[in-house]
């Protein structure tokens, strides 16, 4: 069986997960784009042969009109996830919906129970679930190489220029207008450390704040837009380097300059920088989302986890130390190290896909999770999916209950 999909959201996200189409033909096809930006609608439809009729301006277009497909892939922006999700459920479409659920924790709740109402799978995009790197770490611990888990320390690398991209210039850098950056980019983590422990979360305490992006820390003579600006040479998040940098390297096109501007010349990158947001003064913007936050989580059978996000760092793969009873892992993305305590030996084990390239993203999470997705819309096996909406729901809260406990100096948050 194909499954047919409509992709609500042509953005990078939607346009990733609807490249699966295009790698298995035979198990998957678009027949429906939404979205509100022609540009971006355009370029998805063509790549996909999806004809006029099933192109639409937006998410209401789609709901508007009988069922077109077996299922969406709900790329809009955070804000605008919670209401179509509901309205798509509601019509019988299977949801798969990128990550958060929604920017509020009564919003994600509502999703969860519009899904169970309908009877529909909704299934979120917990990428990381789904990667060789991540079935090598839990097949260490219930294996029982380790013992039993004691604690667990996990990092999230953002990267200086991402950050400054997605969360300082882009779409994420006003809570309001998204929602904080912890729950932005670490529901994955949160998420990921709740599959990993395998137990309940029941208090979550946090730190952090938006220490560097701001005014005060602007140094003397910078501009208000890096082409205009004489400390840029020598400033760490030059937007003139960055995105001329990307127009350079093929693989960088699809993200993030595709998100910057689609005329991928040195003057389409310069008018970009010159007339929209990603062209600013990471100093002079209405960001206001935290820039370093850590997290530590208990879970009910006693074991802490604790998570840094920090802007501070080279971009790179999530690092992760496991401590058990019995053994040590370590992992940096693409390789587990685990040392066992009763012989002193350590084991290294690669776990790099050889099969996932650039676009397949997240080390081949992207790719395996569209595969999950599709087997469990065409067979109707739901354990196919790694996660269910009320686990999803699980990690959302841990986020939520983080945020609170920042934004009131530190103090638990015991989780109902």
């Amino acid at each position: 069986m194909s499954v047919s999909l409509a992709i609500v959201g042509a953005g990078n996200r939607g346009s990733t997960y609807a490249g699966y189409a295009l790698r298995h033909p035979d198990r998957a096809r678009v027949v429906a784009v939404a979205d509100p930006r022609a540009a971006h609608r355009s370029a998805l439809a063509e790549a996909h042969r999806v004809p006029e009729s099933g192109r639409y301006r937006s998410w209401q277009d789609v709901v508007a009109r009988p069922r077109l497909a077996d299922a969406v892939v709900l790329a809009t922006p955070d804000r605008e996830h919670a209401e179509p999700a509901a309205r798509l459920a509601e019509l019988g479409y299977h949801v798969l919906l990128e990550k958060p659920i929604a920017p509020t924790e009564a919003e994600c709740a509502a999703v969860t129970d519009a899904a169970e109402r309908s009877g529909v799978l909704l299934a979120v995009c917990h990428v990381l679930r789904y990667t060789r790197y991540t079935d090598a770490v839990r097949g260490c611990i219930e294996a029982g190489s380790l013992g039993r888990v004691i604690g667990v320390e996990h990092l999230e690398p953002v990267g200086w220029w991402h950050f400054a991209h997605s969360y300082v210039r882009g779409n994420w850098r006003r809570a309001a207008d998204s929602s904080s950056s912890l729950l932005a980019k670490c529901c994955h983590d949160l998420d990921w450390l709740r599959y990993i422990v395998d137990d309940t979360p029941v208090r979550v305490s946090s730190v952090g704040g938006l220490r560097h992006f701001r005014p005060d820390q602007r140094p003397e003579g910078a501009a208000d837009r890096c082409l205009d600006c004489r400390v840029e040479p020598d400033c760490p998040y030059s937007a003139r380097r960055l995105y001329h940098e990307c127009l350079a390297a093929p693989e960088r096109h699809i993200w993030p300059l595709s998100v910057v501007t689609l005329d991928l010349t040195a003057d389409g990158v310069d008018r970009a920088l010159r007339e929209g947001p990603y062209g600013r003064c990471v100093y002079r913007g209405d960001n206001d989302v935290a820039d370093h936050q850590s997290v530590t989580v208990t879970f009910a059978g006693g074991a802490t986890a604790t998570l840094t996000m920090s802007a501070f760092t080279p971009a790179g793969h999530r690092r992760t130390r496991v401590m058990g009873t019995h053994g040590y892992l370590e992992g940096d993305g693409e390789r587990v190290t685990v040392t066992d305590f009763v012989s002193g030996r350590t084991v290294a084990t690669d776990t790099r896909d050889g099969g996932a390239d650039a676009a397949a993203g997240h080390g081949g999470g992207d790719m395996r999770l569209m595969a999950a997705f599709v087997d469990a819309v065409a067979t109707g096996d739901r354990a196919r999916m790694r996660s269910g909406p009320r686990e999803s729901l699980d990690g959302h809260r841990m986020a939520f209950a983080a945020e609170r406990s920042r934004l009131t100096g530190g103090a638990p948050v015991t989780l109902g």
